[in-house]
């Protein structure tokens, strides 16, 4: 419900569009929104940001001219993003970051806090949970089109598990910071990225429920 109050005033236009408190002064010029904020409980524990990350596991910038057809291919496919132009598609990814990444690198650590997501464009990751003991479990692998950690993107809240590449990757990288400029500065793009976010959200929740309910049919 929340969602769909802010796609109303986003079609409306910024000025009636709610704000929503940020962290710290540092993150307020967005304007009328912004996915920058965490728990009054979380406030100690260290942001891992992507400009953090990237240098560690190796990722390397993407020249656009071969990431863009890559994005535009796979998000074009998707209902709420469609609707877009090509034009419109193309000033999307401006807001993205392209890069490669090699293989054995984890791109988002469980239980970090974290501000962006991954959208895989080319390769395989491995998405385990890591046991207390130290053993993994692999709860899916990630492919095309496949989206990593738009939860902590949306709320900075902690990973739930670790996402490592098995092979040569190509990622698009959506950060809080450049998700907060589309929204304010493109509504209609960020409409549709929020729009496709949520829609994916929801399926995965339908998904967990019907194993839940699965389950315990069984018992």
């Amino acid at each position: 419900m929340a969602l769909k109050k802010l796609f109303d005033r986003l079609k409306r236009g910024p000025a009636e569009a709610v704000a929503v408190q940020p962290r710290d002064s540092a993150t307020s010029d967005s304007g009328f929104f912004s996915t920058q904020f965490v728990d009054r409980g979380e406030e100690s524990q260290v942001l891992a940001t992507w400009a953090a990350r990237a240098p560690d596991v190796g990722a390397k910038p993407l020249d656009r001219a071969a990431a863009e057809p890559l994005f535009a291919k796979l998000w074009g496919a998707d209902r709420y993003v469609a609707a877009l132009s090509p034009e419109e598609l193309q000033r999307m990814s401006r807001y993205l970051h392209f890069v490669t990444v090699p293989p054995d690198q984890e791109v988002i650590g469980q239980d970090e806090q974290g501000d962006y997501m991954l959208i895989v464009l080319e390769g395989t990751l491995a998405v385990d949970r890591i046991q207390p003991w130290g053993g993994r479990a692999r709860l899916a692998e990630a492919r095309a089109g496949d989206m990593l950690g738009e939860m902590s993107l949306l709320d900075a809240g902690a990973r739930f598990s670790a996402c490592t590449t098995l092979t040569p990757c190509t990622l698009a990288v959506v950060d809080a910071q450049r998700l907060d400029e589309m929204i304010t500065n493109e509504p209609r793009l960020g409409l549709a990225l929020l729009a496709s976010l949520s829609r994916r959200l929801s399926l995965r929740l339908r998904q967990v429920s019907a194993r839940l309910s699965a389950l315990l049919s069984s018992n």
